[in-house]
């Protein structure tokens, strides 16, 4: 059966001095803030601004150090997610939070405080299908979670929290894995959902458009600190940037020069055919083809093959049928075909996937170049590690590419996401490239890294390299591409050049609608 709620309508949620510390660390300093019922609050901050910590006190994972929340204007004691659960708040985590071998089904009615030792699931079943008669997007709660898509995960995770009947939503850059349309549709339901005076939001987001769009109001972190806020409508992008980052500078991506040389064709994929570890994605890439000094950008929704496209460039799985060219020669993604060929990769997930996470930022950034002898790559390989040329070389790239750490030596995996992506890309970029490929470079990272490490990628195509992106981030497609390609269910479906893209379109090609 659906859960019965002791009340219905939105909830308004106030923080007043809100401090958390972790030793000698102050995450969260003294922050006061306010969301009225039926309010839809955006919260903006750089990584590491203190959000999540807030909004994890609101929800009761911490305890603050000081300071109280409220709950329709009474202090209320959380201290367990339970707890919040109880007072009819809920958040969509940008983790999932599901149980992949359980059904849509299953994880809707376990998720219940009240859920019985033995389910009568005719009438479960009755009662899901009149709750999702009532939402604006369908979904097969018949299906294991494992089988779902990211942007069907993120949905049904909304979905869990409005069956749990929760009256104040804190979202947690949810539109990461959806695409345009749906991104819309979610919102679009949410917010009239706190028109109607139903339910409160408090949203987390890096995406300004969103913000704009959906959030009625909104509040800027930095530092642990709360540094202003306001009406959306009142506050410009330039201002909110200028919160976060503590400067009114104009961060802009840096403009494409020239044009895409048609005499030079650096990547083609010509029929390729490739299956994942799991056996259950396939990709079939019938032609694509990278110039010099292009950024072809792969949009697409989280799972329609553009982690297989990417493992088969990256040589981690290999094509079933077809080829890759590279230069003009058949490439297989080897290290001594990378160096010769002068290709580049950057993985999703760098500190995971390009990285040794416990090794330190010294060797991390001498993996290729760490058996070099000089910089002609016809000599044979060094028998020995020079330990004084790879600290010396590590210090100089640290300081080109602004790579926060303690030391050079410091463990990788002690860096902030942002300066582990810093770190990888001043490995991949200085010596000479002539293909770089990219996947979602700026997943998760603060608007200064993002700003600057799409100025690196661009910065690269203008000095003659080919670049592939594959990205989930539309917006981040849209503004460094010179030509775009749609990925939906393992092909390539649609393709425009940038400076005719309609989003639209884009959008539902996206979303299978081709």
């Amino acid at each position: 059966m659906e859960p019965d709620a002791p009340a219905t309508g939105a909830i308004g949620v106030e923080t007043i001095g809100m401090t958390k510390r972790f030793g000698a660390f102050t995450a969260l300093d003294d922050v006061s803030m306010k969301i009225e019922p039926g309010g839809f609050h955006a919260l903006l901050g750089e990584n590491g601004a203190g959000k999540s910590t807030l909004v994890k006190c609101v929800m009761g994972f911490y305890a603050p150090t000081s300071g109280s929340v409220l709950v329709d204007g009474r202090e209320a004691e959380i201290t367990n997610p339970k707890g919040a659960q109880a007072r009819g708040l809920g958040m969509v985590y940008q983790h999932f939070t599901l149980v992949p071998s359980l059904t849509g089904a299953e994880n809707l009615v376990i998720s219940r405080a009240d859920a019985p030792a033995i389910l009568h699931w005719s009438s479960e079943r009755a009662a899901l299908a009149d709750f999702m008669g009532r939402m604006p997007f369908k979904l097969n709660l018949d299906r294991p979670v494992a089988e779902l898509a990211a942007g069907e995960k993120q949905k049904l995770e909304i979905v869990k929290q409005l069956y749990l009947k929760a009256r104040f939503l804190i979202l947690d850059e949810p539109t990461s894995v959806l695409t345009p349309a749906e991104a819309e549709e979610v919102l679009g339901l949410l917010r009239a959902m706190t028109d109607r005076g139903d339910l409160s939001v408090l949203m987390i987001s890096h995406k300004f458009r969103e913000v704009e769009t959906f959030a009625r109001s909104l509040s800027v972190l930095r530092r642990g600190k709360l540094v202003g806020g306001g009406a959306v409508g009142v506050l410009s992008r330039d201002d909110m940037a200028a919160m976060m980052i503590g400067e009114r500078t104009t961060r802009t991506i840096a403009a494409r020069l020239g044009e895409p040389d048609p005499e030079r064709e650096i990547l083609r994929v010509e029929k390729v055919t490739a299956t994942d570890v799991s056996g259950l994605r396939h990709i079939a890439i019938d032609d694509l083809r990278v110039r010099a000094r292009e950024i072809v950008g792969i949009a697409g929704v989280s799972g329609n093959g553009q982690k297989e496209l990417a493992d088969v460039l990256g040589g981690q799985i290999r094509a079933t049928g077809g080829r890759v060219v590279v230069a003009g020669t058949p490439y297989t993604g080897k290290r001594v075909e990378s160096r010769s060929r002068r290709v580049r990769f950057i993985p999703e997930e760098p500190l995971r996937n390009a990285c040794a996470p416990r090794m330190s930022v010294a060797e991390n950034l001498a993996f290729r170049a760490f058996d070099r002898r000089g910089d002609d790559p016809q000599k044979p390989p060094t028998l020995w590690l020079d330990k004084g040329a790879m600290s010396r070389r590590a210090k100089d790239l640290i300081a080109r590419f602004k790579v926060k750490t303690a030391s050079s030596e410091a463990p990788i995996a002690t860096l902030s996401g942002g300066n582990v992506q810093r770190a990888v890309l001043a490995r991949e970029l200085t010596d000479p490239v002539d293909l770089l490929i990219v996947v979602n470079p700026c997943f998760g990272l603060d608007f200064a890294a993002v700003s600057e490490i799409r100025n690196r990628i661009v910065a690269a195509r203008n000095g003659g390299a080919a670049v592939l992106l594959i990205s989930e981030d539309l917006d981040e497609i849209l503004e460094l591409s010179d030509r775009i390609v749609v990925m939906s269910e393992g092909r390539l479906v649609y393709e425009t050049l940038a400076a005719e893209a309609e989003v639209g379109a884009i959008g539902q090609h996206m979303a299978g609608h081709h």
